[in-house]
């Protein structure tokens, strides 16, 4: 299929062969779930803890005799019942990634550049550089293009005036091809890919 090439002025410039292998394929939303439940599993930290009996820091003795108080026995003030005593069966630190198969992580991101494809939510320019860094220049380039919320993505290397530019607009993001991934692909409203970009994503998914 054919698809429109724009530059930042939005000025259509040509035009470029997107692979339906690719950029055609049938969405499924089990497999996109699937591969966010993954993205976002793997990032978590896993640093969560709760200390249990051995952990707390407090007396070993007995609080009172076993029998003949009355009260209900009790073997230690540490136990999980008393004020500042230990939690049972409370968070641990892990690792809260699971195994993905590489084929469907590269189906997940095929289908993900497909679904704003269908949608018409993709769009294709020429570049994506800048003559220097103004956040107020490339605001206004975005906004007379109508983007709002949008995911850039160029070639292996990204131009560092375009890259420090959008860094102060709070829903644009910049990722080199590299980087991309189905979690911030689906998140923005509008993906925004560079010939450079379709070629190398082109390249390695096929």
């Amino acid at each position: 299929m054919k698809a429109v090439v724009k530059n930042l002025e939005n000025k259509e410039v040509g035009s470029i062969e997107l692979l339906d292998l690719i950029f055609g394929v049938e969405p499924r939303r089990d497999i996109l779930s699937r591969m966010v439940n993954w993205q976002l599993a793997k990032r978590r930290a896993g640093t969560h803890a709760t200390k249990g009996v051995s952990q707390i820091s407090g007396t070993t003795k007995k609080p009172w005799a076993q029998k003949g108080t009355g009260r209900a026995r009790q073997g230690s003030l540490r136990s999980p019942q008393f004020r500042k005593g230990a939690v049972i069966f409370g968070p641990v630190v892990r690792d809260h990634a699971h195994d993905m198969p590489k084929k469907v992580r590269a189906l997940a991101l095929r289908m993900a550049l497909s679904s704003k494809q269908m949608e018409g939510k993709l769009l294709v320019i020429d570049e994506a550089k800048m003559a220097e860094y103004k956040t107020k220049a490339l605001a206004g380039k975005l906004s007379a293009m109508g983007l709002s919320s949008a995911l850039v993505i160029d070639g292996a290397n990204i131009d560092e005036n375009f890259a420090r530019a959008a860094r102060n607009m709070p829903f644009i993001d910049v990722l080199p091809e590299q980087g991309a991934n189905v979690y911030d692909i689906l998140r923005c409203e509008t993906l925004v890919l560079t010939k450079n970009a379709v070629e190398q994503l082109q390249e390695r998914l096929k």
